[in-house]
């Protein structure tokens, strides 16, 4: 069980298959496990890399509320690829692991190649939007202190099937993670110059607008809507998710990779 040691907090990874990097990051309080029914067509012609947020399912869950952050996540993402040997990669996740690959773009943005963009909302540029979503946060936090892993059982399926050891990660990174500073990543999307997809649910309402403005706002996206699907797109919809995004990969393959902004 491949693990690298961040400042003494471990993360957990895994590697399948061989070939140009693809490192997929699940959503909150969920974990790698949700790409199960995608691995094998992924990892048919690419290094497909999954691996567990910290406070989430195999990885650490550390005591210090400092220990979650933006930052620190992104610099996670960074020490995976470097365990595995990718100096760059197709970067992409699904809610919280789609706005933490746009994160990482505005960190690294050499080290994209593409960016998969999934049910992800891109922050907010008011303060008053993003202040009712980091009290939503915060309440979340709470909730799973008080509720334990119960929370889940009524989430969405990439949630609710999640294993994690117990709730008290998903507590301090609700309150470290999920929530938001400023405006730094929406603000960014005019200036990606790396090729991206854009997925969505069709009956993920409160993706919808998001994905939208993501795929009008960053230079020569795509954008799938997949009928029948909620937020746990790959989930709901395996096969019409696996049909969005591997035509998307194989373009990649077939010119010569894009530079990235330096």
């Amino acid at each position: 069980m491949p693990k690298v040691n961040r400042n003494g907090v471990d993360i957990y990874y895994e590697v399948h298959g061989s070939g140009p990097p693809l490192l997929l990051t699940h959503g909150y309080s969920s974990t790698s496990a949700m790409w199960q029914g995608q691995i094998e067509a992924l990892s048919k012609h690419h290094k497909l890399v999954l691996w567990d947020m910290r406070g989430h399912g195999r990885s650490d869950y550390p005591h210090d509320p400092a220990s979650y952050s933006e930052a620190l996540t992104v610099a996670d993402m960074a020490a995976v690829l470097d365990a595995v040997g990718a100096r760059s990669a197709v970067v992409g996740g699904l809610s919280l692991g789609g706005y933490m690959s746009l994160a990482f773009y505005r960190a690294h943005p050499e080290r994209v190649r593409a960016l998969l963009i999934i049910d992800t909302g891109p922050g907010f540029k008011k303060d008053d939007a993003r202040d009712a979503w980091n009290k939503r946060a915060h309440d979340t936090g709470d909730r799973f202190e008080r509720e334990g892993l119960s929370v889940l059982k009524s989430a969405s399926r990439e949630r609710s099937d999640a294993s994690h050891r117990d709730a008290s990660g998903l507590a301090r990174a609700a309150r470290g993670m999920l929530t938001q500073r400023d405006a730094r990543v929406i603000e960014l999307l005019p200036d990606i110059t790396v090729p991206a997809l854009v997925v969505v649910g069709a009956d993920d309402a409160p993706f919808l607008a998001a994905s939208d403005y993501m795929a009008a706002k960053i230079p020569g996206a795509k954008k799938v809507v997949i009928p029948a699907a909620g937020h746990a797109v790959n989930i709901d919809q395996p096969q019409a998710f696996i049909d969005a995004v591997l035509p998307f990969l194989a373009s990649l393959d077939a010119k010569p990779k894009q530079k990235a902004a330096s």
